[in-house]
């Protein structure tokens, strides 16, 4: 019989963002049917805005199913004692504090993507083949799956393995020295994470030579950007959803396009879409947002230590022995909310962030291309021209197709 206050707290937080979120999706799903901005009629015909009308539903009443099973699963888990449960195996498995945890959540990681599986296949091959996107073969699926799993165990493994070891060594403090190591830890993955990651799932291959690569080039020596790696990602072995991203700094840095971005755009738009990736490192966004993030860790780290001693964190979701991995389950539902805010602002921050990238490609190169490139990308993708400004603020790291053209011709 549960009779911490900490457990009807938790329960509280589950249910309540479970009502929230509904909420929030119910409202989006209300403007599904809206008549188009003016300035996005062109995005879509009659019959493709039926279709993405089609794909936004399918997407929400499948949402509803999922997060539904998600909170009964948890609900289920801390009621009848799952927690308990594991806790009892890996104890007697291991006295070590260091391998209790790592079997602990590897366990529970593994257990609950394997319930959850039925779900990412049904979206995968029903609702994305249904429409059009999917391309990813059965065997990739659970490759796909295997290899996450290694890097859980490989990466966040061995990362939970030393903040146990530091908690084990340092007490109260080891928090300082957590946040030193997944501090270092982040920003290494900010610099190596195309290099070392994309390659067990992708193939990326340089940019050949060619127009493309010439306009790109002299976009770049334009605007005073050493640009010494353009790499071509295979984005089309597992969808026709086209994409473009930045990462790295310093001599790591590298602009990574999407094959399917290179065949559903023209070259102009694909530099505008480039000035826009330019734009972020140009505003230091990459450095701002890594900074931001690792403030976030420490804050966390410091709140975790605060709890982490206290026998009735871990009691709250069951657990009789009070443990470090206990606690940071605990924790990790006990500051979701705190977690929800950081991320209100974290949000807000990359809109303002996409705005300013925006306007630093229209001066830089100009607007028409990249109005013309964010349409073709949002019709091919089926986005939601309509989206509810509460949704928007809560859920959008993003403006709106909407805002984004406004303000590119304003």
């Amino acid at each position: 019989m549960h009779t911490s206050p900490l457990f009807y707290l938790i329960l509280g937080i589950l249910i309540l963002q479970f009502v929230v979120e509904t909420l929030l999706g119910y409202l989006n799903a209300r403007k599904f049917s809206e008549p188009v901005p003016g300035v996005l009629r062109d995005v879509y015909d009659q019959e493709e805005y039926e279709r993405s009308q089609a794909y936004k539903r399918t997407n929400y009443r499948f949402g509803i199913l999922n997060s539904g099973f998600t909170l009964l699963l948890t609900l289920a888990f801390l009621i009848f004692g799952g927690f308990e449960w594991v806790d009892e195996l890996v104890r007697s498995v291991t006295v070590q504090p260091v391998f209790q945890a790592i079997l602990f959540f590897g366990l529970i990681l593994v257990g609950a993507d394997l319930a959850t599986l039925p779900f990412s296949w049904y979206h995968t091959f029903v609702i994305e083949e249904r429409f059009g996107f999917n391309k990813t073969t059965k065997k990739l699926f659970f490759l796909d799956k295997l290899k996450g799993w290694f890097l859980m165990v490989l990466l966040g493994g061995g990362l939970l393995a030393l903040i146990v070891w530091l908690y084990d060594r340092a007490g109260e403090e080891f928090w300082v020295y957590a946040w030193a190591v997944v501090s270092a830890f982040t920003i290494f993955m900010n610099l190596f994470y195309s290099r070392l990651i994309v390659p067990l799932f992708n193939r990326q291959t340089p940019l050949e030579e060619g127009s493309l690569k010439s306009k790109i080039e002299r976009y770049a020596e334009s605007v005073g950007f050493e640009l010494q790696h353009i790499f071509v990602i295979d984005g089309s072995k597992r969808s026709t959803k086209a994409n473009a991203y930045f990462s790295g700094f310093g001599r790591e840095k590298r602009v990574t396009l999407f094959d399917t971005l290179i065949k559903d755009l023209e070259e102009d738009e694909i530099v505008a879409v480039l000035a826009h990736e330019v734009g972020h490192y140009k505003r230091n966004h990459i450095v701002i947002n890594l900074v931001a993030s690792i403030l976030n860790t420490g804050l966390t780290l410091f709140l975790l230590s605060l709890f982490l001693n206290h026998p009735e964190v871990s009691m709250a979701i069951g657990v009789t022995k009070p443990s470090f991995h206990a606690a940071l389950v605990a924790f990790g539902i006990l500051y979701s909310p705190v977690s929800e805010l950081t991320g209100l602002f974290l949000n807000y921050l990359s809109r303002k962030f996409e705005y300013e990238a925006d306007a630093f490609a229209r001066k830089t190169f100009g607007g028409s291309p990249l109005i013309s490139s964010l349409k073709k990308l949002s019709k091919n993708s089926l986005s939601n021209l309509t989206p509810h400004p509460a949704y928007v603020f809560v859920h959008y790291s993003h403006p709106p197709l909407k805002n984004r053209i406004q303000e590119l011709q304003a």
